[in-house]
């Protein structure tokens, strides 16, 4: 097998046939946290924030350290990219030494731009765009509950509230490939952008799923196997939060909304939650809810992830699988 340098920037740079690989090696990351260790020597990975951060950079630094490596952490504080050095520059010089690249950002050029220069996997941690490495973590987790990972394909999910959002874009865009059927519902001027519908579309129809863009939860919401929210505040806008949420309250996950759903519906959110906000503490905190599964398949999902990356790589199939 010939190697090939991939990148993870937005959910769609893998195919239907890949992503249900990668999931497949986060199931057996769960069985086994020490399934596979690409990173043996120890390798370093370079993890960047110029975001705040506990999942993803618990996840990714316990992550890395346990496939083998060594979690090169940074700070934008603690790095030149937050003096101003062209991407480009920090990307050529990070490539020498490290094996992979994960940057949690903002704008998604940004990542793009790192990717273009890298000569090892580059990861988004997340965007403003996108968020890839947590709807993986959120497939992972329905099909820890739902039949694994071949039944995810025909599942329907819900995904309400803010859906002008990188997590809106991401259930889009991974559920198209996954072959699910995603319902995503927001208020006037809070819905994602055409070209991403379109893509989504144009994915759904190849691996036989189906796409929903409304303005109605409850619509959204009937009958799915599975329902997301996010917080309505993005970070930085806490300040605003009383005028922010304005548009946002018919959206609130809640008993009643959650009771349109099948029986056994899963509840998910990418957390941190505002509890009695975006969604009430009797869902977050009920038998529906997997918030904490949810969570924690962010390790074993991200592991999986640079795992298939790195195995693309070397061409070495035995980490593929």
């Amino acid at each position: 097998m010939t190697g090939q340098l991939r990148h993870m920037l937005r959910d769609d740079d893998l195919n239907h046939a890949e992503q249900l690989q990668v999931l497949e090696l986060g199931m057996k990351f769960r069985e086994n946290r020490f399934y596979r260790q690409p990173f043996a020597g120890p390798q370093a990975v370079a993890v960047l924030f110029d975001k705040p951060s506990t999942r993803t950079r618990s996840s990714f630094s316990i992550g890395v350290a346990e496939l083998g490596g060594y979690p090169l952490v940074i700070d934008k504080s603690g790095s030149q990219l937050g003096r101003g050095e062209p991407v480009a520059d920090t990307a050529r010089v990070l490539t020498r030494m490290a094996y992979g690249i994960v940057w949690r950002t903002f704008g998604q050029d940004r990542v793009e731009a790192m990717a273009k220069y890298a000569t090892c996997p580059v990861v988004n941690a997340l965007t403003d765009d996108f968020h890839p490495c947590q709807v993986l973590a959120d497939f992972l987790t329905i099909a820890q509950f739902r039949g694994g990972v071949k039944a995810l394909a025909g599942k329907t999910i819900a995904y309400v509230g803010d859906a002008a959002n990188n997590m809106a874009n991401s259930y889009l865009l991974a559920g198209a490939v996954a072959g699910m059927h995603v319902r995503v519902a927001g208020p006037y001027g809070y819905l994602p952008r055409k070209d991403i519908v379109d893509d989504a579309e144009r994915l759904a129809a190849e691996n036989g799923g189906s796409i929903l863009v409304t303005t109605d939860p409850r619509e959204a919401v009937a009958g799915a196997d599975c329902v997301f929210t996010d917080t309505w505040v993005s970070m930085g806008e806490e300040a605003e939060y009383a005028i922010r949420s304005k548009p946002f309250w018919d959206y609130q996950v809640n008993d009643d909304l959650m009771a349109l759903a099948q029986p056994d519906a899963l509840f998910q959110h990418c957390l941190p939650a505002y509890r009695g906000k975006e969604v009430t503490t009797s869902v977050i905190d009920g038998p529906q809810s997997v918030v904490w599964d949810e969570a924690e398949n962010r390790l074993h999902a991200q592991k999986a992830l640079l795992t298939w990356l790195v195995g693309q790589q070397r061409g070495d199939e035995s980490l593929l699988a």
